[in-house]
Parts: C-alpha cells; sequence; structure tokens
C-alpha cells in the first residue's frame, strides 16, 4: 500500500448521502493514520457545507439531477454533465487516488465515471434496497459494491457485492445511560415523556404541517418535543408554537433548523418520528427506538414506503403514510407514548435490522483494494 494512501470520495446532496460518507472517511482515517482523503460533492448542496465542518476538504461539482418529467431545467443539464465529466477528471489527475468511493448523490456519478475511465478502482456503497439508475449503470465498472439488504444480485454482479449494512457515524449511536445529559442539552424536563421528530437532515414540510396540526395534541398529553425542521421552516415552526400553546408549554418545545448532537437527541427521546430513509432506518435500528415512519411519497420507485411497510409486518415500526400524517400523527404518537409494552416490542425488533460495524467493514473492503 502507497504510504500515506489516497482516497476519493463522492456523492452528497442530502444528509442521507453525506453523513454516511464522512463514517466512512473517519473510520479509513482511523485504521490508517496519515490517510489522504479528498471529497467531491454537488456546488450549493448541503455537502460543501457538512464536509468542511467535519475537517475535510471537499471540490464542488457544477452538476444536479435529471428531472424525470418535462421541465426547462434539463436544458442546462448536458453543459453540467460535460462540465462536471471535466471538472471530475481534472481533480483525479491532480489528487491522483488509488480508490474512488461513491456514496450516491450527484456528483458520484461523474467521478466514478472517469475513475474507471482511466483505471483507477471504484467502490459503490448502495444504502437502499432498490437501487438508483446511477448505482446500476457505475456498477459495470466497480470492483467492489457495498450493500445494506440481501438479495441485490437482481441488480449487481453477484461476484462483486459484500453485504456490510449501511454506514452510521459511530458517535450518533452512543447514547448508552446518556438521557440525563440530553435532557440537560435540550432544558428539557426528565418527569416529561419525549418525542423526537426528525423529517430528514433538510426538514420534511408535510411532517412539519402535520406536527404543528397536532400540537395541542401532543401538549395535552404532557409531551415534549425535539423537532428537527429544516432551515426554511424553523422560523414558521415556532411561531406554531407560540399562537397554539400557552407560554408554560412553549419551553417544553424545542425547535431546530438542524441538530447537530443527533446522539442526545435519540438518548432523550422515547419515541421517534422518521421519514423511511434507508440510513434513518439504520440509525434507528441502532438505538433500538420505538419509531413511527412517514415515507416520502415522492422517493424514487416509492422505496421509503416498502421500508416502512416490510418494518411494520415485522412489529418493528408504525408506518403512517403522508397523506393521513396531519390527522393521525397526534392520536398515533399520544397512544405509543402511552404504551410502555408496545414500545418494548417495537424496540426489540428494528434491533433485529442492526448491522454491526458496518463502516468498519466498508473501510476494510476499500484498503483490500489499495493493497491488491
Amino acid at each position: 500500500m502507497r504510504q500515506p494512501p489516497k482516497i476519493l470520495i463522492s456523492g452528497g446532496g442530502t444528509g442521507g448521502h453525506i453523513f454516511p460518507a464522512i463514517a466512512i472517511a473517519d473510520a479509513l482515517r482511523q485504521k490508517v493514520p496519515g490517510v489522504e482523503l479528498l471529497f467531491v460533492g454537488a456546488l450549493g448542496r448541503m455537502e460543501m457545507q457538512k464536509v468542511p465542518q467535519a475537517g475535510y476538504a471537499i471540490e464542488g461539482l457544477w452538476i444536479s439531477g435529471f428531472q424525470r418529467n418535462l421541465s426547462w431545467r434539463n436544458l442546462s443539464f448536458p453543459f453540467k454533465l460535460l462540465s462536471s465529466l471535466c471538472k471530475a477528471a481534472a481533480i483525479i489527475r491532480r489528487f491522483r487516488p488509488d480508490v474512488v468511493v461513491g456514496v450516491g448523490g450527484y456528483a458520484s456519478g461523474p467521478t466514478l465515471k472517469m475513475a474507471a475511465r482511466k483505471g483507477i478502482p471504484t467502490v459503490l456503497q448502495e444504502q437502499n434496497s432498490l437501487p438508483g439508475v446511477t448505482n446500476r449503470l457505475l456498477a459495470k465498472k466497480a470492483e467492489k459494491i457495498c450493500v445494506a439488504y440481501p438479495g441485490m444480485e437482481k441488480y449487481f454482479p453477484a461476484e462483486k457485492i459484500v453485504l456490510t449494512g449501511n454506514p452510521i457515524r459511530s458517535q450518533v449511536i452512543q447514547i448508552e445511560g446518556r438521557r440525563d445529559e440530553a435532557i440537560d442539552f435540550f432544558a428539557l424536563d426528565a418527569n416529561r415523556k419525549t418525542l423526537l421528530v426528525v423529517g430528514g437532515s433538510q426538514g420534511a414540510r408535510s411532517i412539519n404541517i402535520a406536527v404543528a396540526k397536532n400540537l395541542k395534541t401532543l401538549a395535552g398529553a404532557n409531551i415534549q418535543l425535539i423537532w428537527q425542521t429544516g432551515q426554511l421552516q424553523a422560523a414558521w415552526a415556532q411561531q406554531a408554537i407560540d399562537e397554539q400553546l400557552a407560554a408554560e408549554e412553549r419551553e417544553y418545545y424545542k425547535v431546530l433548523a438542524f441538530i447537530n448532537r443527533m446522539e442526545l437527541a435519540y438518548a432523550a427521546a422515547d419515541v421517534v418520528i422518521s421519514r423511511a430513509g434507508a440510513i434513518a432506518i439504520s440509525e434507528l435500528s441502532a438505538v433500538a427506538k420505538p419509531c413511527i415512519l412517514i415515507p416520502l411519497p415522492t422517493a424514487a420507485e416509492d422505496h421509503q414506503t416498502k421500508n416502512a411497510v416490510s418494518l411494520q409486518e415485522r412489529q418493528a415500526a408504525i408506518h403512517l403514510p403522508d397523506e393521513q400524517a396531519g390527522d393521525e400523527l397526534g392520536k398515533i404518537a399520544v397512544e405509543l407514548i402511552g404504551d410502555i409494552k408496545r414500545q418494548q416490542t417495537l424496540s426489540v425488533n428494528i434491533k433485529k435490522n442492526a448491522i454491526e460495524g458496518s463502516v468498519e467493514k466498508i473501510a476494510d473492503e476499500i484498503l483490500k483494494l489499495i493493497q491488491q
């Protein structure tokens, strides 16, 4: 292995791609002190902020997704793609990586395509049970494909697949014995039950609307709330609390645009309301939290609904369809928070999904390619 080895990690767009990428980088740095790591993301997307905050360098490509419906935005797509392919080639030529890792997101396509064209080994990390079109195309040239679910041979060459589970940040799942610390951190009441709402790293408008509609129901059941709304809806959510709740209740309803201490949010939570993306489910499985999953209805091929239904069938989560959330969320949340036995059932069953040491397994596969 060249000392120090150089590894390029590409992808992003949402927290579901960015934080797994950072987790992989952290594991590589721990296994090989001195490893040189460089990220490639999409200009204007959240990775351009979150990756440097985690202590890693990043370069951006002018790239965005192709709209599947007729849209004027698609007129610029060929120019963006050509620009991104050229810049990715320049980054690879300058950095000279030993291996390139793709975690999904707009930037991973051009970067891995140019790496494969230059004969550099590539690794794909596929988070979902239903892979996207880009990863299916990139799989033809990839050396290894790290997957989170069995049965992926229907999409990828069987000889390239390694079942690793999804990479999650180790610090996020370290919650044992930290409830008191978490309650203090969020300035909550230790005697109240806590509901955590996370609509994803950028928030979820329909979930936020449903929570706002049910604030009085939650307050009436003596429930306190940690509410990650996303940057664009934080002020609106706080206004909803101020307008609907009495002054003595408002202090127990915490609105955050983004939760930086997710491990403490999980530690404080008795029940979690979440989207049903792959990484969210991986984290919820690792921390074994009873949860109400509200799938994003516009997710590709409705894979989030498939995730939620699969867990509900195994009594590992409650599936609440997005269109029913406004009317049903408060009632279901209050019932679950008051039902300790059902919480325990959900907690035990969702824990069965957790795969231990996923990020270390992925890091090992990357390092094996460099050694070869």
